[in-house]
């Protein structure tokens, strides 16, 4: 993978926005190997990401953001810019279903998620000696009704020690509480074993086999102070029909769900995805 720069804006739309980007990274030198943009008329908001080739600035990336900050005012833009070479650092959340876990674990393991994984917190033992296989720090932290603010606060100092960029609740089972979700805001990436709004709450397979349905599916979102209903990131439909079990339901939906979770993951990694409100925008390669 080429050493990219990725510039993120999100501002009120209006003319001119992509010709003065592109002016100015043509001024440091600046070769663009991806752009996207999109216009959501609807708000009159405008979001962009560029890949700039690292390689090809003839300025130092402060120098580039420093130049870059007068665009930034004239447009109102709210913009970052990130370094390819240093990969964002993920703090696996885990219980004791495993697939979601093993899954990401083999993903980073095999180079394939464009991350670090620093450490895993899981709130039971059970999946220790398999992310010690990965040589990742594991932690167990019990959760229970009692111990749930200590826990959680133990969870959190935790993943801030590890300088954790991400959190991924992968089958956590746990809500977090409504502090974590404000520190962490854009950060909790958790994978909902339905395709949202349908069959929220518990035992959603249960539900989609009484109902009859012919399409079981997963959707990766932000998490929010409101249960299951942060921005979603990314959302995947498997087909059944009536001959499936239950059973049968929650084996096709674990596939669903570690792959929706690893889409959406990575997309995140690689700051393609720009929340506005409740919605996001995925410049999925």
């Amino acid at each position: 993978m080429s050493h990219v720069y990725r510039l993120v804006i999100s501002c009120p739309d209006q003319v001119g926005i992509v010709a003065k980007v592109a002016k100015y990274i043509a001024e440091q030198g600046g070769s663009i190997v991806e752009a996207n943009h999109h216009t959501d008329s609807s708000n009159g908001w405008f979001f962009m990401r560029h890949e700039i080739l690292a390689s090809s600035l003839s300025s130092s990336l402060a120098e580039f953001e420093k130049g870059f900050e007068v665009i930034a005012k004239e447009f109102e833009m709210q913009w970052y810019i990130s370094d390819s070479e240093k990969p964002k650092k993920i703090a696996l959340f885990a219980s004791k279903e495993s697939h979601c876990l093993a899954d990401l674990l083999h993903r980073w393991h095999e180079g394939e998620l464009p991350g670090e994984v620093v450490c895993v917190i899981a709130n039971h033992d059970d999946l220790r000696s398999m992310v010690e296989w990965y040589k990742v720090p594991f932690h167990h932290i019990p959760v229970t009704p009692d111990t749930k603010p200590q826990a959680f606060t133990e969870a959190e100092v935790t993943a801030a020690k590890y300088q954790a960029d991400v959190i991924v609740l992968a089958r956590y089972m746990q809500i977090l509480p409504p502090k974590m979700c404000r520190d962490y805001a854009g950060q909790v990436i958790n994978i909902h074993h339905s395709f949202l709004p349908s069959f929220v709450g518990a035992k959603p397979y249960h539900q989609a086999s009484e109902r009859g349905v012919k399409l079981i599916g997963a959707t990766c979102h932000y998490v929010t102070e409101d249960l299951d209903e942060g921005p979603i990131i990314e959302q995947d439909v498997i087909r059944v029909n009536h001959s499936k079990t239950i059973d049968d339901l929650k084996r096709l939906g674990r596939d669903v769900e570690k792959t929706v979770l690893a889409r959406g993951l990575r997309y995140h990694l690689e700051d393609r995805v720009l929340i506005h409100g409740n919605k996001t925008v995925v410049f999925d390669s």
